[in-house]
């Protein structure tokens, strides 16, 4: 679990308040739930509560991406080997 204590954002467009919540929030999954598609929908369900819908996540070892965002709702951060992209849109 070490591994995961430490975040590291790699490009963010949100609140600080709102970034560390995420890294929060993630930590929590990674706590919770082994698989990466148990990880995303949880942070998904946590931001859609405390944020209103409507969020979109994706957790992974390696991807690419590229996606449009509200203005202020974006964050990919790495935790231990995990990337996590957080962001609202629609």
């Amino acid at each position: 679990m070490a591994a995961y204590n430490k975040a590291v954002i790699k490009s963010v467009d949100m609140s600080d308040v709102m970034q560390q919540d995420a890294v929060d929030v993630a930590k929590e999954a990674v706590s919770r739930n082994v698989i990466e598609r148990d990880i995303a929908t949880y942070i998904k369900a946590e931001f859609d509560h405390k944020y209103s819908h409507t969020w979109h996540c994706v957790v992974n070892q390696n991807y690419g991406s590229y996606v449009t965002y509200e203005a202020r709702h974006f964050i990919y951060f790495m935790l231990g080997h995990l990337s996590v992209l957080l962001f609202k849109a629609g």
